[in-house]
């Protein structure tokens, strides 16, 4: 189930094979997610969650920051997606 922190890997589309993580669930079929880098927070892509690979982490930090200020940083989405990858061993 889509929530807001979690660490996903892209399917489909231009950023194919890359992770990102959902900063806003828009209902149950789309998300807006971003990866801090190319995709940052201020142009979260609308993604399409059946486009989507759930990864099994969930960023407390970026939860957190969402919930009290409704915006994270976009190093906080750098930091959730490397250490969720790292996490993974690839």
């Amino acid at each position: 189930m889509p929530e807001i922190g979690r660490v996903v890997k892209v399917l489909r589309g231009k950023d194919e094979g890359s992770y990102a993580v959902i900063v806003q669930v828009l209902d149950d079929r789309f998300v807006l997610v971003a990866d801090g880098d190319k995709r940052r927070f201020d142009q979260s892509k609308k993604k399409n969650v059946l486009h989507l690979l759930m990864q099994p982490v969930v960023s407390h930090e970026v939860a957190d920051s969402m919930r009290e200020t409704g915006r994270v940083t976009n190093a906080k989405l750098r930091y959730a997606i490397q250490k969720a990858v790292q996490g993974k061993g690839e």
